[in-house]
């Protein structure tokens, strides 16, 4: 709903409906005494808007001020119960209790099956349900899923909650889930997912202070393209703010929330912040002085509900009220968001009888046998078979299996998972399937820690809260060894032998008495370091020792005269010697000599490999699992590895070696069930890469340049070789791909399995535009289809892709366009495998040379250098800022008259500054230079002039060269 909202009259009901209404899906929610007759907003019959309009009308001011915080009070007088947004719910139900826990995000995309995450966002939407009698903390129906950020560069920590590097991938995939988890009714919603996180958010590094360059071709074509799918289709109910900045602007005070996302819809949206994101705007990015105006500047920029301060809605409400008081805000405003946010209680059913469509739904639904059938569905469809020399699909044998690696006989879930469960290993999987025990080894040393001063070993408790870590034995016993796990970038995790739990820091002992490694700080994470000695240093690294309040000391060493183990200086660090106990690698050469079949399954540890708050500085395996994968190999030629991690790995010379290679994400429960389908050919693997696996970083520019068109990235621009490409995946049968057709709405193309085994392929189809004003992507993927074929058997699949779906940003008019031209369509089994083509001539349009009689922004330049996107105002507008002297913009293919005889900008700067005009290239022709005295702040501006000479008539291209420090808004030459 948009516009004013016109109050219709009330009307009553039967009396009878009074009980019913006490009933409200289990929610608690009563009537008041004193009600003799149901309230309007309680009227399933009316439409939504009037149920708000009547239920806003009986709010006091103070009442609506409190919806605008994440915990919104219970409103007693009028039965209201409280309400929460933001129950995780991004491969499951999070933080809640035992759910089911499917694969992880970028698993699932894998799977390239809309229908299937249909099915998932259904099920997940019914276990949020499933809650709803208990509401045990952090429960609510506002889910915050799914995170649409495009995963543009594969080191971002946070890769494993994305989906694909490519936006059409993406909005089909979130769409999907979201109609999942909505139950396809806008008007009546199962839950209300909420889109995270708006907008250009692929760092963690210094994510709060950062700022995401988004020119806007890249923030149109690229990232808005990614969320305005499932907010068109309503499958989701409002977008979450990110902690960047966006163009120098926090994305908390984006005013592209009205002005772009809302316009995306006829529902209203319900948008929220992201944790403590509202406290940022004052520190650290100090963009407003105070709470109050940080506050009242995200209100009117679009956000409804604000998520800050934990529980405590004081400070949120207080800031609110004293916007108000102070004129910053107006009651109008406070109501724009409070019936933003009522339109979704009421759309959840909240206030109907018995909760409405799905007020029954009850704990039954929770881990049920169903979703755990689609648990390992789910598992098994997302993974990809990157190689095959015929040693899959394995086949029994008398000789047995040996199943090693640290993820053999083991489940890690994430910072977003929901709590196990039950978990089934790969081994326990495969053994399971063969209906025979499998050997397994985690092929880890054990390792003993030996001070070579005292003589002493470091030992741990052996309960099963284990104990603080002393030098107190002069003998190796079982409580003075630890498998040393090693996750690369020189980190392991120390699990104590003497009760299998992980050792870490408590903030003032380290204790083995972890299940896994976990928690926000990571506090399982060491390094031990050699010396030139041959000795080592145990050194803490934990994700707190990288903050800048961190001012402890990082070594290990003995603090008291009983050995016990705490925090020195690296000059009082204890240097111990390592001695192996056991050999991970031996053990498990051991362990796969002789067996027919040995699998690894070697990966990362999701809270250390790269998460929220930490990127990845690389994309390898750890050394010591590519040396074990290496000598399993050599021991056992009958190898097939499964890399377990949540992004693409540079594998080296790894991929080349072994003859069967297998990817999946950490799938959740039935990771291991769904691994030996696949291994086993139960399940012919269909899987598919969503982002392009690169050779080594080096592909790569900074983690923080978002411009993909100028810097060459992802699929549609890469023009180096990938490792694998966007779009590959292999299956245990062929497929042949006939001609392409066009035909209304698109394309048909037959396919033929020309194997021996059923399987599923996913055909897709790109296009490529030829000829452009503009730099266009080498291919672009514009429809996809999976099909299911038996051997022998042809399908024709159509793939819809319509005129307008070829059109892009046209930096010159600031509008969508449609070249005229010949375009490639493309059909392919990935995006470097291309089966079928053929071309498609269009009628469209030619974009005229530019007008720059016309006032144009600063930002819609065709080519840059030296050139940063700020905030023209705090509250709107994109200018440009020079970074340093000489810093240019181009404007390509100007119509430049003989009328041209003056320049004009609007500038900013707070010093004095030069605008240069120059014609061809930035050191081409200067035809004239504006003066800018320095306005002595970032937004006041001042128009500046410079008269033009010795430019010829015709078409050119037009350079402003700009000096440090300036800023310009918009420009025109007249």
């Amino acid at each position: 709903m948009k516009g004013t909202r016109r109050r219709q009259s009330t009307r009553r009901h039967r009396t009878t409906l009074v009980v019913a209404f006490a009933l409200i899906a289990g929610l608690g929610a009563t009537v008041p005494a004193t009600a003799d007759t149901p309230y309007p907003f309680r009227d399933p019959t009316l439409p939504v808007s009037t149920r708000v309009d009547d239920l806003l009308g009986r709010l006091t001011l103070d009442e609506k001020i409190s919806l605008l915080h994440q915990y919104e009070p219970a409103i007693p007088r009028l039965g209201i119960q409280s309400f929460r947004t933001g129950t995780e719910a991004l491969h499951g139900v999070a933080w809640l209790g035992e759910a089911t826990v499917f694969p992880q995000a970028v698993g699932l995309a894998s799977t390239w099956d809309p229908a299937l995450m249909r099915q998932v966002g259904s099920a997940v939407g019914d276990e949020a349900r499933g809650f709803q009698q208990q509401r045990p903390d952090g429960w609510g129906l506002n889910l915050w899923a799914p995170v649409v950020n495009l995963l543009r560069d594969p080191r971002w920590g946070r890769n494993e909650e994305g989906y694909s590097e490519d936006p059409e991938l993406t909005g089909a995939l979130s769409t999907a889930y979201g109609e999942g988890l909505t139950g396809g009714d806008p008007n009546h919603l199962k839950t209300a997912p909420t889109l995270k996180h708006y907008l250009g958010y692929n760092n963690e590094v210094d994510r709060a202070t950062t700022s995401s360059d988004l020119r806007p071709r890249v923030e149109k074509e690229y990232d808005e393209a990614a969320f305005r799918p499932a907010i068109a289709a309503d499958a989701a109910t409002g977008v979450m703010t990110s902690y960047n900045l966006v163009n120098g602007r926090p994305s908390t005070v984006n005013p592209d929330l009205d002005d772009v996302v809302r316009k995306w819809t006829d529902q209203s949206l319900l948008n929220v912040t992201d944790a403590f994101a509202p406290g940022n705007l004052v520190t650290p990015q100090q963009y407003y002085p105070s709470v109050t105006e940080g506050d009242a500047a995200a209100l009117k920029a679009g956000v409804d509900s604000f998520t800050d301060n934990s529980a405590d809605p004081g400070p949120t409400t207080a800031a609110v009220d004293s916007a108000l008081r102070q004129g910053l805000l107006k009651v109008s405003d406070v109501d724009k968001a409070a019936s933003d946010i009522l339109s979704v209680r009421v759309r959840l059913g909240e206030f109907d009888p018995g909760g409405g469509r799905y007020g029954s739904i009850d704990a039954s639904a929770v881990n049920s046998p169903a979703h755990q059938q689609l648990a390992r569905k789910a598992a098994a469809e997302g993974t990809v078979l990157l190689k095959n020399n015929g040693a899959l699909p394995l086949r029994s044998s008398g000789k047995g299996v040996a199943v090693v690696g640290p993820l053999a006989d083991t489940l890690y879930t994430d910072w977003y998972s929901g709590t196990l469960p039950y978990a089934v290993t790969p081994a326990q999987g495969i053994a399971t399937k063969l209906g025979t025990g499998v050997t397994t080894s985690e092929g880890v040393d054990r390792i003993a820690l030996r001070d070579t001063t005292t003589g002493k070993y470091v030992t741990a408790g052996t309960g099963d809260t284990g104990a603080p870590l002393q030098e107190s034995t002069n003998t190796p016993t079982t409580a003075a060894q630890f498998d040393a796990f090693d996750w690369g970038s020189g980190i392991v995790t120390l699990r104590s032998a003497a009760n299998g739990k992980y050792v870490g820091y408590n903030w003032s002992n380290f204790v083995n008495d972890q299940t896994q490694p976990n928690g926000w700080y990571v506090q399982q994470q060491f390094k031990l370091e050699q010396q030139d000695d041959g000795t080592y240093l145990l050194k803490y690294a934990g994700y707190e020792t990288s903050e800048s309040w961190w001012s402890n000391p990082l070594y290990l060493g003995p603090t008291d005269a009983n050995g016990t183990l705490g925090l020195v200086s690296k000059e009082q660090a204890a240097h111990y010697a390592k001695d192996v106990v056991r050999s991970g690698v031996a053990d498990a050469v051991a362990a796969v000599k002789g067996k027919g079949t040995a699998v690894v399954v070697i990966g990362s540890m999701p809270s250390i490999n790269g998460r929220e708050a930490h990127d990845r500085t690389d994309m390898s395996l750890a050394p010591s699992q590519e040396a074990l994968v290496k000598a399993v190999r050599a021991a056992n030629p009958q190898t097939a590895v499964v890399v377990e991690n949540s992004y693409p790995t540079t594998l080296g010379a790894l991929q080349k070696e072994v003859p069967a290679l297998l990817w999946t994400s950490h799938a959740g429960q039935e990771t291991g069930n769904a691994l030996a389908d696949v291994l086993y050919g139960d399940v012919n693997p269909s899987g598919r890469l969503t982002q392009t696996w690169y050779r080594s970083e080096s592909d790569l520019p900074s983690i923080l340049d978002y411009d993909i068109i100028k810097s060459d990235r992802t699929y549609q621009y890469f023009q180096g070789t990938p490792l694998y490409p966007f779009g590959y995946g292999l299956s245990y049968t062929t497929f042949r791909y006939g001609t392409l057709k066009p035909v209304a709405g698109g394309y048909d193309l037959p396919v033929t399995n020309t194997g021996t085994r059923s399987g599923d392929d996913v055909v897709q189809l790109y296009t490529h535009q030829r000829t452009s004003r503009d730099k266009e992507p080498l291919k672009q993927l514009k429809a996809f289809q999976r099909v299911s074929l038996k051997p022998g058997e042809t399908k024709t699949v159509h793939l819809k892709v319509q005129r307008k779906d070829l059109a892009h940003w046209d930096v010159t008019r600031s509008k969508w366009t449609v070249e005229n031209g010949t375009y490639d369509v493309l059909a392919g089994a990935s995006s470097a495998d291309i089966r079928a083509r053929t071309t498609w001539r269009v009628h469209g349009e030619t974009v005229p040379p530019r007008n720059l009689a016309r006032t144009t922004r600063a930002e819609n330049f065709d080519d840059y250098s030296g050139i940063h996107l700020v905030d023209e105002s705090k509250a709107s507008g994109t200018a440009v800022g020079a970074a340093a002297d000489g810093a240019w913009l181009k404007f390509a293919d100007t119509q430049w008259g003989t009328g041209a005889r003056k320049f004009t900008a609007r500038v900013a700067s707070t010093g004095a500054g030069t605008v240069e005009v120059r014609l061809g290239s930035p050191t081409g022709r200067l035809v004239g230079t504006a003066h800018a005295g320095g306005t002595g702040s970032s937004y006041d501006y001042e128009t500046v002039t410079a008269d033009l000479a010795g430019a010829s008539k015709g078409r050119t291209d037009v350079y402003l060269v700009l000096s440090d420090g300036l800023r310009m808004a918009t420009f025109a030459v007249r």
